[in-house]
């Protein structure tokens, strides 16, 4: 089932839909920050509600303002391919920062893994029944029966990415496929299942935290899919005077204890 922007905003989001869709245009920035010294930065949905802790953390430390914008980090690496403003990017997965850096959109040096994070199966509070989530005794499907399951396009959305891996690894991918609701971002997955619009979803598990909505009903096995990290890079070209600094506070102990907070976990130093 392949969800529209417009039947999402119309139907489902409302003005959430429509910040998050403005936001993935870089609508979300305004003209003024984008004219000014202010480092700008583009970063995965999931980091929604712990990163603007963390800017206003640094805000307050150093007086420095930050534009944040996030939406899907596929949607945010096309736009710093195709040359949209920004300093830093922060995604959900390893293959987007890596596809930015192959076409030397960042700059190498400046690249380190943020944070980790865990992949959970939810289902919206009020349907809260606990799920054993193991290969050989998953029932999921029984579970869906009619409804839907939603999480991020399996194609691009790292979200869906991680979800696809997981349920092929535990044997239900093909079955559970057709059910699907391919959803622009985890953080519109996450609105399907708090709203009632699919029985279950499949986010992370930071995004479960933050919506009173939804409740985690099992949790994947960290070996079914790849290791959620985020990695952090400043763009290649990035002018903003204070963007390593706000890059390098992101990275601080300070920092990490409010990630830490939403349910971010420490992530692996890059190999080779």
């Amino acid at each position: 089932m392949r969800v529209s922007t417009g039947l999402l905003n119309r139907r489902l989001f409302g003005k959430a839909a429509l910040a998050a869709a403005a936001l993935g245009l870089l609508i979300g920035i305004s003209p003024q920050a984008r004219a000014s010294d202010n480092t700008l930065v583009l970063a995965a949905a999931s980091m929604k509600d712990s990163l603007e802790e963390v800017a206003k953390l640094y805000e307050r430390n150093t007086g420095k303002k930050v534009a944040l914008s996030f939406a899907a980090s596929s949607a945010l690496a096309k736009q710093i391919e195709q040359q949209a403003p920004a300093d830093i990017f922060i995604s959900a997965d390893l293959d987007w920062m890596d596809y930015l850096a192959k076409r030397d959109l960042i700059k190498p040096e400046s690249r380190s893994n943020l944070v980790g994070n865990r992949l959970v199966l939810i289902a919206p509070k009020a349907d809260a029944s606990p799920i054993t989530v193991e290969k050989g005794n998953f029932p999921l499907l029984q579970r869906i029966g009619n409804s839907r399951l939603a999480t991020g396009e399996p194609n691009s959305v790292p979200v869906g990415k991680y979800a696809k891996a997981a349920l092929t690894h535990l044997g239900i991918w093909e079955e559970v496929e057709p059910k699907l609701v391919r959803a622009e971002s985890v953080r519109s997955a996450l609105t399907f299942v708090s709203r009632g619009e699919a029985l279950m979803g499949i986010v992370y598990e930071t995004d479960a935290k933050v919506d009173k909505g939804v409740a985690v009903i099992g949790t994947f096995p960290a070996d079914s899919h790849p290791a959620i990290i985020y990695p952090i890079a400043r763009t290649a070209t990035s002018k903003a005077p204070d963007a390593q600094a706000f890059l390098d506070f992101v990275k601080s102990p300070a920092a990490f204890d409010v990630f830490r907070k939403y349910g971010f976990s420490a992530a692996p130093a890059p190999q080779g």
